[in-house]
């Protein structure tokens, strides 16, 4: 009963663990709602030439993305 009760913990971690932006790469951008490769393709090169985001919010500055965009997927990332 242990052993399923940590695996269902597992599980329910990869599921609705959050994506970390200033580490992710494109295929993991790609799980968020609204980015496809563009988006994040684009993302991966604003976080090359302005470093790691501070803040989830920072989003918006990356090309593409908007406040529409970013409240779409804003509880899917993290910035930790």
């Amino acid at each position: 009963m242990v052993k399923l009760m940590v695996f269902l913990m597992f599980l329910f971690t990869l599921t609705f663990a959050a994506v970390n932006v200033n580490k992710a790469n494109s295929a993991q951008l790609q799980t968020l709602n609204g980015i496809g490769p563009s988006k994040a393709q684009e993302i991966l090169t604003y976080r090359k030439a302005h470093g790691a985001f501070k803040t989830v919010d920072e989003l918006v500055n990356v090309k593409g993305i908007g406040i529409k965009t970013l409240q779409g997927m804003k509880t899917q990332v993290s910035v930790r």
